[in-house]
């Protein structure tokens, strides 16, 4: 299996980038302030029958600081351009988990030549979503918010806990962050991360709002499959069924196979790497 890191310049800002495998191609992109090694346990499932592409949005895991703001079709893009710096033209599965699932639905529709199968992993869904006003000043608020706490040195300080917290909130059973310590003090001990999360999160409504206007103009290419993975913990409660039953609209919208997923909780990839794997088609 061949395993190679780097590090690609678009649009002026280094992305870090992991390639491992090979066979056809998938490329993995995680939710807010998620890095490439949320991955790990996923790999190894693609790898021996999966050219699989990690990589870092900017300000997330080791790639720059954001440059703009984030945009459906931006990200989008971004992915085109890491498979073209990569020299792998597609066709690609794309999979995306969380806010990346907008990521990716928006290179299926924008990219369809290059797109082999879509796979959302507990996607967010916005059904209503309108886009704010003022999108510049709100993003100099997010720096502003991001240069404060920096300046305070709330990354150093809690960075990392809050990374390890939040990890175990989004498990099954609460369980722990697998991430090797040394990993998450690199990454979420910069200001960039922190800026980097801000920003996304500033502008989700905005990136929500225009993936709904990319459905009513480019459709999903046909014959290509798609599948949308919903995370359940087991329990039974009103907020469970209803967040199960967006996901399953979510699955009609765009014709794709729906599949609850459990145990497990919103991150799928550490719970039920095993769901994942074969949802894309490797070996698991």
């Amino acid at each position: 299996m061949t395993s190679t890191r780097s590090f690609i310049r678009i649009g002026g800002v280094p992305h870090h980038v992991a390639v491992e495998g090979s066979g056809p191609v998938c490329v993995l992109s995680a939710g807010l302030a998620m890095s490439w090694f949320d991955w790990d346990p996923v790999v190894p499932l693609l790898a021996p029958s999966r050219t699989v592409v990690r990589f870092d949005r900017p300000g997330h895991g080791l790639s720059g600081p954001a440059a703009t703001a984030p945009t459906a079709a931006g990200e989008a893009h971004r992915i085109a351009a890491i498979l073209d710096a990569l020299s792998l033209p597609g066709p690609t599965t794309v999979v995306g988990h969380s806010i990346a699932g907008f990521h990716v639905e928006a290179f299926a529709r924008l990219h369809p030549t290059r797109t082999a199968s879509l796979v959302l992993l507990d996607s967010s869904v916005e059904e209503h979503a309108r886009t704010p006003p003022a999108p510049a000043l709100r993003t100099a608020a997010a720096r502003a918010l991001g240069a404060a706490l920096a300046a305070v040195g709330a990354p150093a300080a809690l960075g990392p806990p809050v990374r390890h917290a939040a990890v175990r909130a989004s498990r099954t059973g609460l369980a722990p962050d697998p991430a090797a310590d040394a990993l998450v003090r690199r990454c979420y001990r910069t200001s960039r991360v922190l800026r980097g999360a801000l920003l996304e999160n500033t502008h989700y409504r905005a990136v929500a709002a225009e993936l709904l206007a990319l459905r009513d103009r480019f459709p999903l290419p046909d014959g290509v499959p798609a599948a949308v993975l919903a995370a359940h913990d087991g329990r039974d409660g009103p907020f469970t069924r209803r967040r199960l039953e967006r996901q399953r609209d979510l699955a009609d919208v765009l014709g794709a196979r729906f599949e609850a997923v459990g145990p497990s909780g919103h991150l799928m990839m550490l719970d039920r790497p095993d769901a994942v794997a074969r949802a894309v088609g490797g070996d698991s």
